[in-house]
């Protein structure tokens, strides 16, 4: 109990001081959605937008919850916040599992703002069941929380966190299936990008979305995007004090 009580008012610390920050709220709202609308209006075929927007909301929800994360949790050890927590009797799972309850908030709120956004606005037509497309899109939020805080740890300034995303996110963009499919790629690169966690989110909401499956349908790609959030949150934990210097 004293675990999850710790756990909560870090995450209620954490999302105050992101709503009075409005830098996070326009990364949150405005940039995704002047992205979406460059995309509805650069898109003319219909077709080709209904079939390319599945894509590009997975890896939209992962780019922009990796940067808000990675840049967020910086800022918490480069005003000593983090350091100070450490110093406390609070466990670093604890902490972990605070900033990630106090960012995923946003990175769930900014995955239905994009979703609603690309359904309504830009009228991009969809088959499978709301609820269970919006499940996996939280689900590929997490991952991509989970993602941002770990590099975060690794990084000492915030320019080596944006040094991260040519290393960690372009790569998957390109691999993940969204400017051609996988099975068209050469051998090795289709067996890189069997272990990218981008793959699987694209391949999952593109069967939820345009073939109407359900969420049993696709458990390997549940399974596997799960097992990187839970792994990575672990080694954010493990590394969390070597990298709080």
């Amino acid at each position: 109990m004293k675990m999850s009580a710790s756990t909560l008012v870090i995450a209620g610390r954490i999302i105050n001081q992101l709503v009075r920050d409005r830098r996070t709220i326009i990364l949150i709202a405005v940039v995704p959605l002047v992205i979406a609308s460059l995309v509805g209006v650069s898109v003319p075929d219909k077709s080709i937008l209904d079939y390319t927007a599945p894509a590009i909301l997975a890896v939209m929800i992962l780019f922009f919850g990796f940067l808000l994360t990675g840049i967020s949790f910086l800022r918490e050890r480069s005003q000593g916040t983090l350091e100070r927590l450490m110093a406390s009797p609070v466990s670093r799972l604890d902490i972990v599992g605070g900033y990630l309850l106090g960012f995923l908030l946003f990175a769930v709120v900014q995955t239905m703002v994009l979703f609603f956004y690309l359904i309504y606005v830009i009228k991009v037509n969809y088959y499978g069941d709301l609820w269970q497309i919006l499940v996996f899109q939280v689900l590929i939020g997490i991952g991509a929380v989970c993602m941002g805080t770990f590099f975060s740890v690794l990084a000492k300034n915030e320019f080596q966190m944006v040094q991260f995303i040519p290393m960690i996110i372009i790569p998957q963009m390109f691999l993940c299936g969204l400017l051609w499919p996988v099975s068209q790629m050469p051998e090795y690169l289709q067996w890189l990008a069997n272990v990218l966690p981008m793959t699987y989110g694209v391949s999952g909401i593109r069967a939820l979305m345009l073939q109407g499956q359900d969420l049993l349908d696709i458990g390997k790609e549940i399974g596997v995007l799960a097992a990187y959030a839970v792994g990575l949150l672990i080694l954010s934990a493990i590394t969390l004090r070597r990298g709080k210097g």
